[in-house]
């Protein structure tokens, strides 16, 4: 790095108090440009000098030193995808344009790097025989197979083809995303009249009336187009003219036709995957991906899906049924469509269980769960979470906590909360540092949310809905933050993708347990808790609409492995979509949770394309894992199960191949019938 660049804020070390932390309040988007280009420099050195060392490969100087290298890399791109997230500016989204397709070739560039790869195979021809512990023969084994699995064996044409896809498809994934945000931004519900307004709850439209005074429409009301504000206005809304019209808004991201269509990106990105994966010398896509999974196949994944596909759209039926009857009393003979779906669902709710979103919300104030989750996260694993403000945050929203076990630091906690222009929608972890002990690092990590901010000095009252989400990503700041490993490529979270939902869907089963419920389920008003009677109708109907829900995301999850099971023919997304659904039988009632054009999941990158079905996958194991707790002689707070779990998944990142990591906590396989079970679609034990 030059003099020059020597104080940008990007790349200047974490220090400070809590272990060191990112100098949020320094941090400008003009200087990511440089210091992504310098953080370039020194990781391309550092690699050369491992790839050209003259003395044998050993573990320590080249798998041991290819974990060291790449701090600053690692930092800035860190940093970067903070602000790509959170603050993604006009200004940053140039930023990211330009750097997407630099950051895939340079990526590339190590990958291919040749006689890198010719030391990393030596070491792991090596790895049995050479006196390595277990961790250093797993790192061996999951860098090797890295590598060979991102083209390093390939010829040199073929490497340099590969490269050139990567980059490509590194830009359409930045157009991808940036063209969803421009949807959410650019496009809002407006509302004129307070007839408009039927069947609204007052805090929905106090924020309707806030969300029009940030866009000078004063006088009017606005349901931004957000899935925290069109989902609850689709729930209550009696004007079916306005749900309709604000479920096509939502559904149509990235589906308008002009500058932000994301139709023929979808076209494009598919047709390369197919030929990188030919590359790579697989059939297809989907089967590159699972082969780097648990599932191991396509159609292992595809069976599972199937196999809950028949009970869970029998059981929409059988929603759909129910809610005709009180459709028709309010008048309305003709069938229910899309847009009535969430209405009648709530209808139906109050009627069957005499349980609605308005008396369960006092009882559910974003701060009080928040600190329920901390609580739980003692009881279990014996953290205690400490509220910092000495340490710069990138937006006044953001909270910090440092996380302590017994007086020693575990980590940081970063907490974003709220909706804002620029910010990614829904909700979602990031790891800031990983944990490491080769360089003594503690882990950063933060959960961020999409939540309407209250009217000042109120409290924000979240549904039941939001607050299971905010308990599963807080299950994904666990696991980075219990993460005790050597080697940050094996640390927290770098695990397979169909194991990495495993400790968040688990974590959302701790907040109906009574313990938790008796202690932060507290009136906002009174602080009285949540009485028995709504407790009891509110676990009573936790499996309620699960029809509903499950079909939604299964019939994204089989889309999403059919359209990357595709050969050669160029792909049109909303054919394709169509078609799709009409072959599988999808309900006319219910639209995919994601449909193509704003499938973020898929075509934001290659986190869970052609592997949105890892959710269900790790349910099979979180659902069996938590009768686990349930039958424990302490329950869910069982503390010599917590240890187990932590012991054997939390705490040991990939230092353990995912299936072996679950044996070890279970005693044996996941009994795949604890998911049907789990979702109310089958009783029996078998």
């Amino acid at each position: 790095m030059t003099d020059a660049l020597a104080d940008n804020p990007v790349l200047a070390p974490w220090t400070g108090p809590h272990g060191g932390a990112p100098a949020f309040g320094a941090l400008r988007v003009e200087h990511f440009e440089p210091a992504l280009e310098a953080a370039m420099a020194l990781y391309r050195a550092e690699i050369a000098a491992i790839a050209a060392d003259p003395a044998p490969p050993t573990f320590a100087n080249t798998l041991e030193a290819l974990e060291r290298s790449g701090r600053a890399y690692r930092q800035a791109t860190s940093l970067m995808s903070v602000f790509t997230s959170t603050l993604n500016t006009p200004q940053m989204q140039a930023v990211q344009r330009a750097a997407a397709p630099r950051l895939a070739a340079f990526r590339d560039e190590i990958i291919q790097n040749r006689a890198l790869f010719e030391r990393i195979r030596a070491v792991f021809e090596a790895r049995e025989t050479s006196g390595l512990t277990a961790e250093q023969q797993r790192l061996a084994d999951v860098v090797m197979r890295r590598f060979t699995r991102q083209g390093a064996a390939l010829s040199d044409p073929d490497k340099r083809r590969l490269a050139e896809i990567n980059q490509r498809l590194a830009s359409l994934y930045t157009a991808f995303s940036q063209n969803i945000l421009a949807d959410e931004e650019g496009l809002a519900l407006v509302l004129d009249s307070e007839a408009d307004l039927a069947g609204l709850p007052a805090a929905l439209v106090e924020a309707a009336a806030a969300a029009a005074r940030e866009r000078g429409l004063d006088g009017k009301w606005v349901i931004p187009n957000t899935r925290s504000s069109m989902d609850p206005f689709m729930t209550h809304s009696a004007r079916r003219d306005l749900r309709q019209r604000a479920l096509a808004m939502w559904a149509s991201r990235g589906d308008n036709p002009g500058p932000h269509d994301n139709n023929p990106i979808i076209t494009e990105v598919l047709k390369l995957r197919v030929e990188k994966a030919r590359l790579l010398g697989f059939a297809t896509f989907a089967h590159w991906v699972a082969d780097g999974q648990m599932a191991r196949t396509p159609d292992a994944a595809m069976e599972l899906l199937r196999r809950v596909w028949t009970p869970a759209v029998a059981r929409a039926g059988e929603e759909i049924a129910e809610m005709q009857p009180i459709a028709a009393a309010e008048g309305f003979n003709e069938p229910l469509e899309a847009w009535d779906y969430r209405h009648y669902a709530e209808k139906l709710r109050q009627a069957k269980y005499d349980l609605s979103d308005d008396a369960v919300k006092p009882y559910l104030q974003l701060g009080k769960l928040r600190d329920g989750m901390f609580w739980a996260a003692g009881e279990l694993f014996g953290l205690a979470f400490t509220p910092v403000t000495d340490l710069p945050v990138y937006h006044p929203d953001v909270e910090v906590f440092e996380v302590t076990r017994g007086g020693d630091r575990v980590g940081l906690w970063y907490f974003d909360l709220y909706a804002r222009p620029g910010k990614s929608s829904g909700a979602w972890m990031s790891e800031y540092r990983t944990q490491q002990r080769l360089a003594g690092d503690t882990p950063i990590v933060s959960n961020n949310s999409n939540f309407i901010p209250a009217a000042p000095g109120q409290p924000v009252l979240i549904s039941w809905t939001d607050a299971v989400t905010l308990f599963h990503e807080f299950g994904h700041g666990l696991h980075g933050l219990l993460s005790s490993v050597t080697y940050p490529s094996l640390a927290g979270t770098s695990v397979v993708r169909d194991f990495v939902e495993l400790p968040s869907q688990l974590n959302e089963r701790w907040l109906p347990t009574p313990e938790l419920l008796s202690r932060f389920a507290v009136h906002h008003e009174t602080g009285e808790p949540m009485p028995a009677a709504l407790k009891d109708k509110l676990l009573a109907a936790q499996n309620f609409r699960q029809g509903f829900d499950t079909t939604e995301y299964l019939a994204c999850a089989i889309l999403d492995l059919e359209a990357h099971l595709g050969a050669d023919e160029a792909l049109d997304a909303r054919d394709f979509e169509r078609e799709a659904l009409q072959r599988l039988g999808m309900p006319r009632e219910i639209i995919l949770r994601h449909r193509l054009p704003h499938f973020s999941h898929v075509f934001s990158g290659e986190g869970y394309a052609s592997g949105y079905y890892n959710y269900i996958w790790a349910d099979v194991l979180s659902a069996d894992a938590a009768e686990a707790f349930a039958e424990a002689p302490g329950g869910f707070y069982d503390k010599a199960l917590a240890d187990r779990l932590l012991r054997e998944v939390l705490s040991v990142g990939n230092t353990v191949e995912a299936a072996e990591a679950y044996r070890r906590f279970r005693g044996r396989d996941p009994a795949a019938d604890a998911l049907m079970r789990s979702r109310g679609f089958e009783t029996a034990r078998g």
